[in-house]
């Protein structure tokens, strides 16, 4: 069984070619992707990358779940930058937006990018560092569809696109071209009670696999930073890499741990 196929409908064989061949997954073409469609592949594909109108991810552990996609559109999320915590959020908080001062922030784990989408929303320059090539496909595709949503207009330009190892990107920064932030969000399993964003997380985790080498990102990332680390943890994790953080901003079940550089 092949640890990941692309499928692909009639009309996007040629995105899906490009994409397969980025890949290096093979490529079948399906008449439709309904859900007797694609059970009857469940012994024979275990993750796949589907294009159709848009691209997502489709494991194929039954019982089936729906296709996880990066949806920057979505209500919830529209919901949380209109109305949310805005500049109250802990996020915001910690990466020290205050008054006029918005930074240039960098999300060197970028994953499936709400929390940049968040800090661009409030007004920071942020970069998305993305390693994994299944996850920049998403990244892209969200980006894309994302580009019709005329309340995202000036969030979007105020985010890049990078599709790097973050480390070496990290390190070939110098002089005053480095970001007064850098943002660490390492992969860990996830605590939240929605059956949505568990799921989505159980696909994230099977398309990337694991994060062993997330506490080495910390130096090179205080390295690059100006002002600060932002490190995104469960509640009741040990810090990243051992090392205690300046400063800590605790929620009810993750927090944020500040390394002042310097």
């Amino acid at each position: 069984m092949s640890p990941l196929q692309v499928l692909c409908l009639p009309d996007t064989q040629l995105h899906a070619a490009d994409l397969a061949l980025r890949l290096g997954a093979p490529l079948q073409t399906l008449p439709d992707f309904e859900r007797k469609t694609l059970k009857r592949l469940a012994s024979s594909v275990s993750l796949a990358l589907m294009v159709g109108e848009d691209v997502s991810l489709q494991t194929f552990q039954l019982p089936l779940p729906g296709p996880v996609r990066v949806d920057w559109t979505d209500g919830q999320t529209l919901w949380r930058l209109q109305h949310g915590g805005g500049r109250g959020e802990m996020l915001a908080k910690a990466c020290g937006i205050k008054g006029d001062y918005l930074p240039w922030v960098v999300d060197a784990t970028a994953g499936f990018g709400r929390d940049s989408l968040l800090l661009a929303w409030l007004g920071c320059r942020v970069t998305l560092l993305e390693r994994s090539p299944v996850v920049q496909a998403l990244l892209q595709d969200g980006w894309k569809r994302a580009q019709a949503e005329p309340l995202l207009a000036a969030a979007l330009q105020r985010m890049e696109l990078v599709f790097a190892d973050s480390a070496a990107w990290l390190g070939s920064l110098a002089g005053d071209h480095r970001p007064e932030v850098v943002y660490l969000d390492p992969m860990f399993p996830t605590r939240e009670k929605s059956a949505k964003v568990k799921v989505n997380m159980q696909v994230f985790h099977q398309a990337v696999g694991a994060d062993p080498d997330a506490a080495g990102l910390l130096e090179p990332a205080l390295r690059a930073a100006k002002k600060r680390v932002v490190v995104k943890r469960p509640r009741l994790a040990e810090p990243l890499a051992g090392r205690e953080p300046s400063v800590v901003f605790e929620g009810e079940s993750s927090r944020f741990d500040v390394y002042l550089a310097g």
